[in-house]
């Protein structure tokens, strides 16, 4: 194995052990990149505005593929699509997941996150736990991918179909709450005038 990237029976390259731990430990330098900047950071009410737009569209960008993906893997347990389409869609689509995660990192230091509101700090760390659970539901999906396409949800081991259901229900709740939170936040500063 060592640094090459292994194959999985559908064609799709599987992410190491060895290379999760150092990706691991980027996405929290790069986060904590972002929420230290923009505490020190006086980007100014243009590039705030700028980055509020950018922030929307890479949003939009990665969490609507996500949507996506995780919208096909609900009908591979229902029966409905083939166990390798999710799997397939998500190898294409992630460059975007990650590029727009890049992008709401990059645009959200910029709009000045204010640390002093519980709730930022909840949507901050859900930004944080959803970029470490899709490093982590890595072997799950290679796991997976081995299988025959006829496989169906109820004929997984147990432990698996935890693992992809606790994968699911984290990504989709830390979604869920970066953006409504988000949106408050947006939405309380607007009819604060800042």
């Amino acid at each position: 194995m060592g640094r090459k990237l292994l194959t999985t029976a559908s064609g799709r390259h599987a992410l190491p052990r060895t290379r999760r731990l150092p990706l691991g430990l980027i996405c929290f330098g790069a986060w904590s990149a972002s929420v230290l900047t923009g505490q020190y950071m006086d980007a100014g009410p243009e590039i705030h505005r700028i980055g509020l737009a950018v922030h929307v569209v890479a949003l939009t960008l990665a969490f609507g593929t996500i949507l996506v993906v995780d919208w096909l893997g609900l009908l591979w347990i229902l029966g409905k699509v083939a166990l390798h389409e999710p799997g397939k869609l998500e190898s294409v689509a992630r460059p975007l997941i990650w590029g727009g995660i890049a992008l709401l990192l990059a645009s959200g230091a910029t709009i000045k996150p204010d640390l002093g509101n519980p709730a930022t700090c909840v949507k901050l760390v859900s930004v944080l736990v959803l970029m470490l659970n899709g490093l982590g539901v890595s072997p799950a999906m290679q796991r997976l991918m081995s299988l025959p396409a006829q496989t169906r949800f109820g004929g997984l081991g147990r432990r698996l179909r935890v693992r992809i259901m606790i994968a699911a229900a984290v990504s989709q709740s830390c979604w869920w709450t970066a953006v409504l939170v988000g949106l408050g936040n947006s939405t309380v500063r607007r009819w604060a005038g800042q």
